[in-house]
């Protein structure tokens, strides 16, 4: 298993805790919930059965205290409507909203709107029981949760949310910092690995020269490849010793860097192979040529390894006018990408190679994003077909739209 599969499946794992945390978490919140909820249908209903037996005995000394008490200590939000559903008392509700007046008996500061609207929210959340009004009337009782129950009911999925806000911050933050540190640590390996090269690269060079002036072979084409891979040599050097730094875009004619890279590049690789170069030969660009080549020799050592026997390699130069971009459409008729792999690609540490690193398009990527502020993608790709990988960067001349006259 690769890292990248590793660390989707730590992901999983992490999800998965999280998510049976959250769940129990609701749970036992609505195991106090539905309890409350019992507990509160229990004290409505005494209440109604005091409210209804209070009309029985109103004029018995003997109850009437013990009657108010049980009413008074009634904390539930209720409502009494008579058989019309006008409302005729109320308890537990807003006291700002409505006044009653002992003495004159009778409502003050009346709202009706208030009152219209809470009455809405208990005929939706509670049946309503009907009792035995004074003469005889049938009347009825409504009501609603207190807001205590209301709080607890919403509190679990605040919490969550709450610790879910923490749990992201906190994956960012540490995100951000460890990718700072990982930047860090490659930027200075990759100086070091330039600095170390340096000296090696000389001694080749002066052995070279010095092969060819002791055995006269200025026209030995072994001795031309020889130069040609230490030029290799040299310009890998550079790639690493620009990582870290802002390096230098340059207008550039595209089919010309992509030609002479492909040149170097396909005495290297399978007879088997076919390269292509189509498109515009003038498209020009703004790129640092030793960091683009090495965005294609990413792409090609992918396509010729996704080649099992012989095929072609075709990248197409296209130049979209209208948004000031060049598209490099590098194809293969390889084995293909699924495309829910599309992205995964691109990731540090996947691969589909044992002996791969999984670091090539994630490089790649960062080159043409972070360097080129450009973009890289799969464009298409098919199982057992082939893949195209797309790259836009930015055209280095400016059309100004011609009018007709």
């Amino acid at each position: 298993m690769n890292p990248y599969e590793k660390k989707r499946r730590w992901k999983f794992f992490l999800l998965v805790f999280a998510i049976v945390i959250g769940a129990a978490s609701v749970f036992y919140s609505d195991f106090f919930v539905k309890k409350m909820e019992r507990e509160e249908r229990l004290q409505f209903e005494l209440y109604v059965k005091v409210t209804e037996q209070s009309f029985n005995m109103y004029d018995d000394d003997r109850y009437t205290g013990v009657i108010d008490l049980i009413r008074t200590n009634n904390k539930l939000p209720v409502i009494m409507t008579d058989g019309n559903d006008d409302i005729i008392g109320y308890q537990g509700l807003d006291s700002i909203k409505t006044y009653y007046n002992v003495d004159d008996n009778k409502l003050e500061n009346y709202d009706p709107e208030y009152f219209a609207r809470q009455l809405k929210i208990m005929r939706k959340q509670h049946p309503r029981i009907p009792i035995t009004g004074l003469d005889g009337k049938r009347w009825f009782i409504y009501h609603k949760d207190t807001p205590t129950l209301t709080q607890l009911r919403y509190f679990p999925y605040i919490q969550l949310s709450v610790i879910a806000l923490f749990l992201l911050t906190a994956y960012v933050a540490f995100s951000s910092a460890r990718k700072a540190e990982q930047d860090q640590v490659w930027v200075g390996m990759a100086k070091e690995t330039a600095h170390q090269l340096g000296t090696p690269i000389s001694s080749l060079m002066a052995w070279v020269e010095l092969i060819k002036s002791r055995f006269n072979a200025e026209e030995d084409p072994l001795i031309a490849e020889m130069e040609n891979d230490i030029k290799r040599l040299e310009v890998i050097t550079d790639r690493f010793s620009k990582i870290g730094s802002k390096p230098i875009v340059e207008d550039h004619v595209m089919y010309t860097v992509i030609y002479n890279f492909v040149q170097y590049f396909k005495l290297r690789t399978s007879d088997k192979i076919i390269f292509s170069i189509t498109g515009d030969d003038q498209v020009r660009a703004l790129l640092n040529v030793p960091l683009f080549d090495w965005v294609t020799e990413n792409l090609l050592k992918n396509a010729a390894n996704a080649i099992e026997n012989e095929g072609k390699i075709t990248i197409n130069i296209i130049e979209n006018l209208a948004k000031e971009e060049v598209f490099i459409d590098v194809s293969d008729t390889g084995k293909g990408i699924a495309r829910s792999k599309f992205d995964a690609v691109f990731q540090p540490g996947y691969t589909t190679r044992k002996r791969g690193w999984g670091l090539g398009l994630s490089l790649t990527k960062r080159i043409i994003e972070n360097y080129h502020n450009g973009q890289i993608f799969v464009k298409e790709s098919e199982l057992g077909k082939g893949t195209t990988f797309r790259i836009i960067l930015k055209s280095s001349i400016t059309y100004e739209p011609t009018s007709n006259t």
